[in-house]
């Protein structure tokens, strides 16, 4: 009797400590998926917080809010980017299209293709112009007072004076080839494939025109070359020509050069004014020096993507070139811009693999000062916007309207090629309307 009686206990012990100890792992849980969803409200609170909120007991559960996922990135503003590698087949192709690009300045570091070039370039009348123009800036400086620095120095007046004897007696300009057979005027019929030794030149396109004389009716080829070699000899194109041959050039006489790919078709050149601390817009086609805001406010064109290439890598300077994104902005559209940057990091990365810890901090150095410079652009335009009056017209209580010396200076047409070829790309400047026109032959 009393070895069935205990033996009866032990079997109602035993069940009550499997419900207790059901009891507290079901407790457990419930406090493990509590604690996960106030951490998941937090999260979100913090995310789409507009601005600091007041203080409440994290402890008590909250109701959930009406959003039910996390806000985008794309949602938010002004954070730090962080790269972002390519994962869409879009943003692949551009990347791959940005690599190939920055493969130009690499072609100029020949030291055969430099020594051919100062060959055809008259050095003494470009150092002597240089000379000449550096002592009346020196002059006018010190005219100004004790100290002040001169607008220009020594190796920038030798780019601007080789950018003036490249336009005016060097390279032409090409729209319509001339029928070679009568040497009249030709129209364009399209594309060719480029013929064997065409290809061999560097031109990876050929544009194909027929006589306008319908008694000759012979066709001309215009390879379009990409080999600054080439270019040396044929002194001929359009804005892509141009812009590769005198980057080339500037590169032979010693300065930092930069090839500055627009997605709007057109390029350009940047040097870098050790005189200034900066780099400089160079447009040898149009003989602008320092004139960045030429395409929106002297074109009236709208810009999405500006990237420039040297040897030391890659940087997005849509900013020295479209100051206001709301009037001359275009959209960015071909990649997330933490991809560019994953981009632009990546070209800057691969250049820069062999060079020396010193040379490497300098240049990130350069990089800084740079990219405050171009967030200083954005600012000021922001600035100029919504004070137009300078100081001395607030103390004398004039409304004058101060005029941006950028724009001031860029307030000019096109002048490189023919004027319906100019009105057909809508860059006739802001008294000129025109509109782009899909059937345009002649791109860059």
């Amino acid at each position: 009797m009393d070895r069935s009686h205990a033996g009866q206990q032990r079997a109602d012990a035993a069940t009550v400590d499997t419900d207790q100890l059901a009891h507290e792992m079901t407790e457990r849980f419930r406090q493990v998926l509590s604690t996960r969803r106030m951490n998941e409200l937090t999260s979100r609170a913090v995310q789409s917080r507009p601005a600091s909120p007041a203080p409440r007991d994290f402890g008590t559960p909250q109701p959930p809010t009406a959003q039910h996922a996390p806000p985008s990135y794309s949602s938010l503003r002004n954070i730090p980017l962080e790269p972002q590698a390519p994962q869409d087949a879009r943003s692949m192709r551009f990347k791959n299209m940005l690599h190939s690009l920055s493969n130009m300045p690499i072609r100029w570091e020949n030291p055969g293709l430099l020594d051919e070039a100062l060959r055809v370039v008259p050095l003494e009348q470009i150092y002597n112009e240089a000379e000449e123009e550096s002592q009346i800036l020196q002059a006018e400086a010190e005219s100004l007072g004790a100290g002040k620095k001169a607008a220009w120095g020594y190796q920038d007046c030798v780019v601007r004076a080789l950018m003036r004897w490249f336009k005016r007696s060097f390279f032409s300009w090409v729209n319509n080839p001339p029928c070679a057979r009568c040497y009249s005027p030709t129209i364009g019929v399209g594309m060719a494939a480029p013929l064997p030794d065409e290809q061999a030149r560097g031109a990876n396109q050929v544009e194909l025109y027929k006589c306008s004389l319908e008694q000759c009716g012979a066709f001309e080829r215009y390879p379009r070359y990409n080999d600054a070699f080439v270019l040396l000899q044929t002194r001929r194109g359009r804005c892509g020509e141009w812009a590769n041959c005198f980057s080339m050039l500037c590169r032979a006489v010693g300065s930092r050069v930069r090839w500055v790919w627009n997605s709007e078709d057109h390029v350009w050149t940047e040097v870098y004014s050790v005189h200034r601390k900066r780099w400089v817009h160079v447009d040898v086609c149009e003989e602008s020096w320092d004139k960045p805001m030429l395409y929106t406010k002297g074109w009236g064109k709208k810009l999405a993507y500006c990237i420039a290439f040297s040897v030391d890598g890659a940087m997005d300077v849509t900013r020295r070139y479209v100051r206001d994104p709301a009037k001359h902005g275009l959209e960015r559209n071909r990649t997330p811009e933490a991809v560019l940057l994953y981009i632009m990091n990546e070209i800057r990365a691969m250049r820069r693999t062999n060079m020396s810890k010193q040379d490497k901090f300098r240049l990130q150095g350069e990089d800084m000062r740079e990219d405050k410079e171009l967030c200083g652009y954005f600012i000021s335009s922001i600035a100029h916007e919504m004070s137009k009056l300078s100081a001395d017209d607030i103390v004398a209580g004039r409304v004058a309207r101060r005029p941006d010396p950028d724009a001031q200076k860029a307030l000019e047409g096109r002048t490189s090629g023919n004027s319906q070829w100019i009105r057909s790309r809508g860059e006739g400047g802001q008294n000129t309307p025109g509109q782009q026109d899909p059937r345009n032959q002649h791109p860059r």
